[in-house]
């Protein structure tokens, strides 16, 4: 897999210096689409919140000091250097999704469209589909530090490997096996639970583990504060539970495995 990094955070950065009206929201819309208008070109950019405010301008200068574009795009070719002999060249890149005070983006809801609905294009893609992307997403509730941006990048990557082969993930025990392999092999070390609560987790899980809706998953995989933000059932689950067990579970069978030779 041939990965392409572009420094997407000084284009958000450009953005956010100007004046929070509509004239940043349409400066906004002319850098995210294509010059003909039909379609996005820095899909990615998608996910930013056009009308952030100063604290997304100032996590931005934090990463941009702490040259989080340079790690990103280290950490992308150690992953497409793994991942050498799969197929498909992308773009990629960092973007800082607003999950703090951006009224439109709930976390965990964007959280599941990053891991489970996004994947290769279709065979025939339309015409403006003119590239392919992979992204890593950077939290505007979360300090800038080098392991977050060197695994957001290194899991989209993986992340991409493993739906290539495996396709999108459907039911919650695939949601795990595919995440729990991706976590692994970008070498994330959270979330983890301690002994007693995998245990507990695992027995919640158990009669949930074929359901393929997206409010099960998020009940299950992120665990009872995220489900409350969405208006979800608490099963007594701790925060990111069901994705620490599949990390757990994936760290335990043979290390960090590549996504794309998972079985």
């Amino acid at each position: 897999m041939k990965v392409n990094y572009v420094p997407l955070l000084p284009v958000q950065r450009g953005l956010q210096a100007l004046p929070r009206n509509y004239a940043r929201f349409q400066q906004y819309l002319r850098t995210v689409m294509n010059a003909e208008g039909t379609g996005p070109e820095l899909t990615p950019l998608l996910l930013a919140n056009p009308m952030g405010k100063d604290h997304v301008t100032a996590l931005l200068d934090t990463l941009i000091k702490l040259e989080a574009d340079g790690i990103a795009a280290r950490s992308a070719a150690e992953a497409s250097a793994d991942l050498a002999s799969e197929p498909g060249e992308f773009d990629a890149g960092l973007v800082v999704v607003d999950d703090l005070m951006g009224g439109w983006t709930n976390r965990y809801a964007a959280e599941y469209t990053i891991r489970f609905q996004s994947g290769p294009p279709p065979k025939n893609p339309p015409a403006w589909m003119t590239r392919r992307w992979v992204f890593g997403a950077l939290w505007s509730s979360e300090p800038a530090t080098e392991r977050a941006v060197r695994e957001a990048m290194k899991a989209a990557v993986y992340r991409m490997a493993y739906v290539q082969h495996h396709g999108l993930a459907r039911t919650l025990r695939d949601k795990m096996a595919q995440e729990g392999q991706v976590m692994a092999a970008a070498g994330c070390t959270t979330p983890t639970l301690d002994e007693e609560d995998l245990a507990y987790t695992r027995e919640v899980l158990v009669p949930d583990l074929d359901a393929d809706d997206m409010r099960t998953a998020i009940e299950c995989l992120f665990g009872d504060p995220a489900g409350a933000t969405l208006g979800f059932t608490p099963r007594g689950l701790s925060p990111w539970a069901g994705l620490a067990v599949a990390l757990h579970d994936a760290r335990a069978a043979d290390g960090a495995r590549r996504p794309s030779a998972a079985a």
